[in-house]
């Protein structure tokens, strides 16, 4: 007898994207995303803006969502959600939705992990020609988190190296506010330094031992250099400043990334979250992989940022595993990194 497809609604809320697919077994019939531009004015996320734009774009992007993939309501087998970490106000609209969603439709409820997720990307058929072979290292990067994670398999995953203040996303972001960009202004530092000199200026780096994060020193490093500069310096070295601040952020991502695939002796190294979308973190890991022969997998930029369908995958996991969660969840700005 044919094994019956599983078909998951997933639902992504975690900041300030509003987010919903539709899985069939793994591949992914359709991934909306509304973003929220109200931000930019403000210099970064507001909360109370995020949670209500959240309540608006919720219902239009799962209806489109549902009828884009082509199926019907009662198709689908279960609910997957982000139940955290995030925004809390934000998370509670996605995860109110999922449950009224499901309980309309008595259906099962997947809680997810929102940085399992990352990692779980590139398992969605389409995300890259290659898939990764347990175990392997995943550095991932997300606007707030900067973590190296060992994969033993799909549920099995332990944090080895963090940060202890800023992440790498919030490094970009903060460095680009002081450049004068409007936030998101981390992709505009990557545009800008494509065509600048990455050696140029030189910026400190953190002496830790170890495979933990620090990012606030490099921030500090940044704000006193141009405090010391004459007016009209950013404007006219704006090009080089991106680069030397991109190549240091990515070399320090990248010296803890070589310890960890040494220590632990895998062989198989990805990358995952918003800022794996970099230009500079996307060709340094091919670089490196060519230079010390790992096998690296880098997944679509759709599967980067934000987006339900990496909920979906994780879901997917999760309920073959008998997973599920029931109407008491409820959303969690922190929580444990397991799904």
């Amino acid at each position: 007898m044919p094994r019956k497809d599983t078909i998951i609604l997933a639902i992504e809320s975690s900041c300030d994207d509003t987010s919903a697919a539709i899985l069939k077994n793994d591949s992914i019939l359709s991934n909306l995303v509304a973003g929220q531009s109200v931000h930019s004015d403000f210099g970064g996320v507001v909360p109370e803006l995020a949670s209500r734009a959240h309540m608006q774009h919720i219902l239009p992007v799962v209806d489109q969502a549902i009828k884009k993939a082509g199926v019907d309501k009662n198709d689908i087998d279960a609910v997957a959600f982000t139940k955290g970490p995030g925004l809390l106000g934000s998370l509670l609209v996605g995860v109110s939705f999922a449950k009224s969603f499901a309980l309309a439709q008595n259906i099962p409820l997947i809680d997810v992990n929102h940085m399992y997720g990352h990692v779980l990307a590139h398992f969605i058929d389409d995300a890259g020609e290659k898939k990764p072979e347990f175990p392997f290292i995943c550095l991932t990067v997300s606007g707030g988190h900067t973590q190296i994670v060992l994969v033993r398999d799909h549920l099995d995953m332990d944090i080895v190296g963090t940060t202890i203040d800023d992440a790498a996303g919030e490094a970009f972001d903060k460095a680009a506010k002081m450049l004068g960009f409007q936030y998101p202004g981390g992709p505009l530092v990557d545009k800008y330094a494509k065509k600048g000199n990455p050696e140029k200026f030189e910026f400190s780096k953190p002496k830790m031992d170890g495979l933990d994060y620090s990012f606030s020193g490099l921030k500090t490093s940044i704000l006193y250099f141009l405090q010391k500069q004459e007016d009209g310096f950013i404007k006219e070295n704006l090009e080089d400043l991106c680069a030397s601040i991109q190549k240091t952020i990515v070399d320090i991502l990248f010296d803890k990334l070589i310890k960890a695939v040494k220590e632990y002796d895998v062989k198989d190294v990805a990358i995952a979250g918003g800022v794996s979308a970099n230009s500079e973190v996307r060709s340094r890991l091919q670089e490196t992989g060519r230079k010390l022969h790992w096998n690296t997998y880098i997944p679509k930029f759709e599967y980067c940022t934000d987006n339900a369908a990496m909920i979906a995958i994780a879901g997917r996991y999760m309920y073959e595993a008998g997973m599920t969660a029931d109407q008491s969840v409820s959303a969690r700005a922190r929580m444990e990194f397991k799904p």
